[in-house]
């Protein structure tokens, strides 16, 4: 299965057209304040471009749907993220569903366990969210759920995947009950062989949900260790920590070229696979990422 990547970090040369169609269709995160920093939006991304919202613990909720109708208004597909453990109760949760559709014509979401230690309220879990039938109530056609291709201690403690496992079950089930297109979201990876074998372990399980990849974008070093860190990435953040230790290319920005190239050769040999999309963290800015993907998809 792996006979492209024999050994970690292995390199693959980069074909264009490959990685070109690849990246067709990619979605991209913003926050509302990075946000109000790009002036045209239409100038960065492909009209009908998937955004997403990050919801930050502190952002209040008219900041994220009036991003949300801007996207909406500019174009593009605003996905917002709900964070089950910053919401309170279901009575909260309809209303900000309320607010969504009514004010910005939302019809899709993220849903997330969220990273708050201690709940705010009734939710602990984005299963918990879905048991509400708000999702139906307020007629959402998509959901996006989150992967962990290197595992989530917060999740399984142990290290293991039981746990995560056994909620995408459950998940593909609710989506399969209420005819909810529904995909999987990834955490983001440096390496393409654990992202590999994680979605082809799934797919062996019985899970047949997309999987959308989730991929730094171009950044400096520094930044993206810094990221990598406080968002719990696995043992593909050595990618990163060897590439520090190599003076050519420390203080060069890096791109996700060859773990993106490494995926798109082994996507394209491999038809029937999970891999549906990238999903983009653009952490070093993202009119960066933007116009990398810009000039990444040009290929003729």
């Amino acid at each position: 299965m792996l006979n492209l990547l024999k050994g970690r970090g292995a390199s693959v040369a980069p074909d264009e057209a490959g990685i070109a169609a690849f990246l067709q269709g990619y979605s991209i995160e913003v926050m509302p304040r990075t946000a109000a920093k790009v002036e045209d939006f239409a100038a960065l991304l492909p009209l009908g471009t998937r955004v997403y919202i990050a919801h930050i613990e502190g952002t209040p909720i008219e900041e994220m749907v009036a991003t949300a109708k801007r996207l909406r208004d500019e174009g593009f597909a605003p996905m917002p993220h709900l964070p089950a453990r910053i919401i309170s109760d279901a009575a909260q949760l309809d209303d900000w569903l309320t607010r969504y559709v009514e004010e910005a014509g939302v019809d899709q979401a993220l849903l997330l366990a969220g990273g708050v230690a201690q709940p705010h309220g009734a939710f602990d879990s984005s299963m918990q969210m879905m048991e509400t039938s708000l999702f139906q109530k307020h007629g959402f056609k998509r959901l996006h759920i989150a992967g962990h291709p290197e595992g989530n201690k917060d999740i399984d403690a142990d290290g293991g995947s039981a746990i995560a496992d056994a909620a995408l079950a459950w998940k593909q089930a609710f989506a399969r009950e209420t005819g909810v297109d529904m995909a999987i979201v990834t955490q983001f990876a440096f390496d393409a062989k654990p992202i590999i074998e994680w979605a082809e372990r799934l797919r062996m399980a019985g899970i047949t949900l997309p999987i959308h990849v989730g991929i730094a974008g171009p950044a400096k070093l520094q930044t993206l260790i810094k990221y990598a860190i406080s968002c719990g990435v696995g043992p593909s953040l050595k990618v990163l920590q060897k590439r520090a230790m190599d003076l050519t290319k420390l203080m060069l920005p890096y791109e996700p070229t060859d773990v993106i190239a490494q995926l798109a050769a082994w996507s394209s040999e491999h038809p029937g696979n999970l891999i549906e999309n990238v999903h983009f963290f653009p952490l070093g800015g993202i009119r960066t990422n933007a116009e990398w993907a810009t000039e990444k998809t040009a290929v003729a």
